[in-house]
């Protein structure tokens, strides 16, 4: 009988009675764990490594994120979810941030008391054992496989299982709801970054980096030892000594006593005085420390200046090497953003059991900072000009309503609904700027058109023309 032995980290990774369903385009599980635990470690101790990860939370979640609902009693739920001491979304979102870029995957746990207020905490992914899923999806996880513990507890037994092994369910909308008990079961959620497509697991930001972050600080560590050796130097005695006792005796009495710098040194005709410096040839070092921090920028999709190295001193070159950096954090931020949408609406969901005023159909939106500033100042100049040219068009029945605002938003840089707008504007003219157009008059361009009357139902909000069938 073979007794299976948990003292080595890879054993863990081996449980009788399981079998794994990694996916074909997955990891192998140890080769996936020396990664995640690679990626912490260079986190810890490598700077541009926790540089590059400071980074991408600092402009996807920015100054903070905000979730809310138009309708009233759902935004207010909502607010009390994110505010509350054991939640605390507004600083948790950068932990989260910070951990899809380091393990590309946030495993969340999810519970909720019997009020409908849910909580929420994170796992780390190297806890994460396995993920099952139906056989015919392999992105619709069942059941969430974690490593054996020494000591579990008799409530983390599920059925089935032997001892000292946990899984998490996780979350499915359609079974998901309160027992006999009024408990609701504590699920876990999985998202993953830079996943290939069939494969169950995400990718860190940092896997393809590891081996140059490891070279540069290699080469770092070197080029500070041989500039610390570059000035040391040694005295070299030469002198007429009659036998290799009396040599010995004078170097022993030499490093007895040697000379202190500036001082004085007297010798006579016997001896001559020199000094032995080391000779390193340095000149391409800075070359093969620039080659090495452009890989690493180039695979963290950043402009050097972003990892204090100045490459060029022109201020053009470096705002358009942002570009694509500003661009990739942009499709970041709208991926963390759909993150919280989407636990947004479990948790609105599970408050909707035993809440009647919270609504599981209310619009959810999550906000975000935007990614550069710049761009504001850019779209603001584009937007201030298309209205103005616009507005003319406008005024004088050449464009409708719709068009006009559609282009207005458009060159802002922002995406909406153009009918929601006009069903919510404010209509004491329908066509504003105080001349009322014709929605389509056959005069001459620059004529004014008569206004046609319009009724207004205070109540729905519709518009009808007075007097039409």
């Amino acid at each position: 009988m073979t007794v299976p032995a948990l003292d080595d980290r890879h054993d863990l990774l081996i449980r009788s009675g399981h079998t794994s369903t990694e996916g074909t385009r997955d990891r192998y599980a140890y080769d996936r764990q020396d990664v995640l635990e690679d990626c912490l470690e260079a986190w810890r101790v490598n700077p541009l490594a926790r540089r590059i990860v400071a980074l991408t939370s600092q402009y996807v979640v920015g100054a903070g994120i905000e979730i809310t609902s138009r309708h009233e009693a759902t935004s207010a739920f909502l607010h009390e979810w994110q505010e509350h001491r054991l939640n605390r979304l507004q600083t948790r979102a950068f932990e989260w941030c910070d951990e899809l870029t380091r393990t590309g995957n946030l495993h969340l746990v999810l519970t909720t008391d019997a009020a409908g207020m849910s909580y929420l905490r994170a796992q780390p992914t190297y806890d994460v054992q396995d993920i099952e899923t139906k056989p015919n999806d392999v992105e619709q996880p069942v059941r969430f496989i974690m490593k054996p513990t020494l000591l579990p507890s008799p409530a983390e037994l599920p059925a089935g299982e032997g001892s000292g092994v946990r899984a998490y369910p996780a979350y499915d909308q359609d079974l998901d709801g309160q027992d006999d008990a009024g408990q609701f079961p504590a699920v876990m959620l999985h998202y993953a970054i830079n996943r290939p497509v069939g494969a169950k697991w995400g990718e860190p930001d940092l896997a393809p980096l590891l081996v140059w972050l490891s070279r540069y600080a290699n080469w770092l560590q070197d080029r500070a030892r041989l500039n610390k050796y570059r000035q040391a130097f040694m005295y070299i005695v030469q002198g007429n000594y009659t036998s290799a006792a009396d040599r010995q005796a004078r170097q022993a009495e030499i490093n007895a006593n040697p000379p202190q710098s500036g001082s004085i040194l007297v010798t006579d005709t016997s001896e001559i005085w020199g000094t032995l410096n080391p000779q390193l040839d340095s000149a391409d070092a800075n070359a093969d420390g620039l080659a090495l921090k452009k890989m690493i920028a180039a695979g963290a999709g950043v402009p050097l200046h972003f990892l204090a190295e100045p490459e060029s001193a022109t201020r053009t070159t470096a705002e358009a090497s942002g570009g694509p950096t500003f661009r990739h954090y942009q499709q970041r931020q709208v991926f963390f953003l759909w993150i919280l949408r989407d636990l947004a609406r479990i948790v609105i969901r599970r408050r909707a059991m035993v809440d009647r005023h919270v609504s599981v159909k209310a619009e959810i939106e999550a906000q975000a900072p935007d990614i550069s500033g710049k761009d504001n100042a850019a779209l603001a100049v584009a937007t201030t000009q298309i209205v103005s040219a616009f507005a003319q068009l406008h005024s004088r029945g050449l464009i409708l309503d719709d068009e006009f605002i559609r282009m207005a938003y458009y060159f802002a840089g922002e995406t909406v609904d153009v009918d929601d707008i006009l069903a919510r504007a404010p209509r004491k003219l329908l066509y504003g700027f105080g001349e009322p157009a014709s929605t389509g008059g056959s005069g001459p361009a620059g004529a004014p058109t008569e206004a046609k009357p319009y009724n207004l139902n205070p109540e729905t909000g519709d518009v009808s023309v007075k007097g039409a069938d």
